[in-house]
């Protein structure tokens, strides 16, 4: 039997679509870190660069990100060692990335 919300019986939910970054608008994989306060987090892109990352507005009122969080960011174009995070992944969206290897981790 299933719910109306996506879920079976067992609690699991069934990923159909997981968002994966545009790379014409540069967006890239980032773990949470540190966090900074004042909405600035460390993250640790996968390009190997470690970036200060800014969460914008849209994203700060709607959900919380903890250390180790899967994100995604897009680094400045004017200053590169910053970025502004965009989306943030769920578990069961990870582990869908990890089985069709979007993740190289």
């Amino acid at each position: 039997m299933r719910n109306t919300r996506g879920t079976h019986n067992n609690g699991t939910e069934e990923i159909v679509r997981v968002r994966l970054p545009k790379k014409r608008n540069r967006e890239i994989f980032a773990r949470a870190d540190l966090m900074l306060g004042a909405n600035h987090i460390r993250v640790r892109c996968e390009d190997g660069v470690t970036r200060t990352g800014r969460i914008k507005g849209k994203i700060k009122k709607r959900l919380w990100i903890r250390e180790g969080d899967l994100l995604i960011v897009v680094p400045w174009s004017f200053q590169d060692e910053k970025c502004d995070i965009v989306y943030r992944y769920i578990r069961p969206q990870v582990d869908w990335l990890k089985k069709h290897n979007y993740l190289n981790q």
